[in-house]
């Protein structure tokens, strides 16, 4: 068993190769190129350096990692046979996953590295960056748009063809400017070094693309264009909240800030009852504004941060989907529903002195009456037939009569109450949200009576010139308007 030697054949010409590097390579009784798509490769031959290349494996796998996996099975089995020197472009542990799944079978064989110029230094040098400004490096062929971070100078390294250069054209399109403008770098650091700046829109439009093309996206400075980021939104409460900051923001309290987050979230179910996609978004963001208010006061006082609150929830939704994140079989949206609430009851079990302690206080009557309900019936405290519910709903209502006979303010409350949860009850078997039921009732009354109030303002007479019937009788008509 020999020793797999991989060395790094630099960013550009012959002259920037280190003489260890070189001496390898001339040395060498059998060399191996991942490619020879590269300036120094020629010069090298002149020399009457030869080496088998990999270019051949491109062309039978659609995924470079299919091809990358193809190299390194091949370098495995040749160095049985004795010891191999394994050429990449630039620096052997600098974007190069060959290297890193050869270095993952260490165990195995033996792999060691000598140097080579990376890509990086000649690039830096290039279009003028000091890296201590701080820069991203991306593989352009492996990447998620929300790892791009537009505070740093970003390298998109492995741009091979026009069509990955599309997908980072798209990526970077969903961050920025049409126009904003970007760099390719063609062969940085050899004689062929060529930069060209264009919009983003055009990088994929005409432009020439190899293994040594780079695309390169200077940092965002412009504040206004990181709006949409996170960051962003976490410094400017963090600001308001500071002691130049808004007074009013700065003295609020968790209690204090209680009713906006109602109200913010009714002004969002008002949004998507109006299927209004852009009120949507104001609304939504009214609602995460509430909630990082919420997680500034909470690091204001050094109890927690808005860190914890997304790990909290991110852990959260991983424990509750091992269906997704884990070994879990599921068949059916019922079945996910079962496995959410045996997981949700496990983790409250020493925390809940009562089943209905999961259910919070702080919601609207109705709604809170509806999950009392579910939780009840989830340990079989319900009726198996709809008969008994409506019966039940008929006697609380022959007791508000009776109550209302007597005067009782109190009493009369009291029964009132125990109608509305006997007919929320009947709204829970047939699957109907009151909460939404009545949203939708007061909305329907809202228009019609709209209606009415446009009628009488048309008619040019006073609302007291109309009888309760002919006031009805608009109403009607608008129920036949569709109203």
């Amino acid at each position: 068993m020999g020793t797999i030697t991989i060395v790094g054949l630099g960013a550009g010409d012959i002259d920037q190769l280190s003489l260890g590097v070189y001496r390898t390579l001339k040395q060498a009784e059998r060399l191996f190129l991942r490619t020879k798509d590269h300036p120094v490769v020629a010069q090298l031959e002149a020399e009457g350096i030869y080496a088998q290349s990999f270019d051949d494996i491109y062309e039978k796998y659609d995924q470079f990692e299919q091809v990358y996996e193809h190299i390194v099975a091949f370098l495995c089995e040749e160095v049985k046979k004795g010891d191999v020197v394994y050429a990449v472009p630039g620096h052997p542990l600098v974007a190069e996953r060959t290297v890193k799944l050869l270095l993952e079978k260490r165990d195995h064989i033996s792999v060691r590295i000598e140097g080579g110029q990376s890509f990086l230094d000649a690039l830096f040098n290039a279009v003028g960056l000091d890296p201590i400004e701080g820069f991203q490096l991306i593989d352009a062929t492996s990447f998620q748009p929300d790892e791009i971070q537009l505070r740093n100078h970003i390298i998109f390294c492995q741009v091979y063809d026009s069509f990955i250069a599309s997908d980072v054209k798209l990526a970077l399109l969903e961050k920025l400017p049409h126009d904003y403008p970007v760099f390719i770098v063609y062969a940085a650091g050899s004689k062929q070094e060529r930069i060209e700046k264009v919009p983003l829109y055009e990088l994929d439009r005409g432009m020439t693309v190899n293994n040594l093309t780079s695309v390169y996206v200077p940092k965002v400075e412009n504040d206004e264009l990181l709006y949409h980021d996170f960051i962003t939104l976490r410094r400017v409460i963090a600001t308001l909240r500071g002691p130049n900051g808004c007074p009013w923001d700065r003295k609020q309290t968790h209690e204090s800030l209680k009713k906006y987050l109602l109200e913010e979230a009714y002004e969002l179910l008002d949004a998507i009852d109006q299927q209004d996609d852009e009120n949507m978004v104001e609304e939504l963001g009214d609602v995460l504004l509430q909630v990082m208010l919420h997680a500034q006061i909470g690091e204001d006082e050094g109890m927690f941060s808005i860190d914890d609150v997304i790990r909290a929830v991110t852990e959260k939704m991983i424990r509750r989907h091992p269906h997704v994140f884990g070994d879990v079989h599921v068949e059916h949206a019922e079945e996910v529903v079962r496995n959410w609430q045996a997981i949700k009851q496990e983790e409250k079990a020493r925390e809940s002195l009562s089943l209905l302690d999961d259910v919070a206080k702080a919601l609207p009557g109705t709604l809170r009456a509806y999950e009392y309900q579910k939780k009840a019936a989830e340990v079989g405290f319900d009726w198996s037939e709809v008969e008994s519910m409506w019966r039940k709903m008929e006697e609380e209502m022959n007791e508000v009569k009776q109550e209302a006979d007597r005067m009782d303010e109190q009493k009369l409350k009291m029964e009132f109450g125990d109608l509305l949860f006997a007919l929320i009850n009947v709204c829970r078997y047939y699957k109907v949200n009151p909460e939404e039921a009545l949203a939708m009732a007061n909305e329907k009354f809202y228009r019609r009576f709209q209606y009415i109030e446009q009628k009488v303002k048309q008619s040019g007479k006073d609302w007291r010139s109309y009888s309760l019937e002919q006031l009805d009788e608009i109403w009607e008509e608008a129920k036949r308007e569709g109203l």
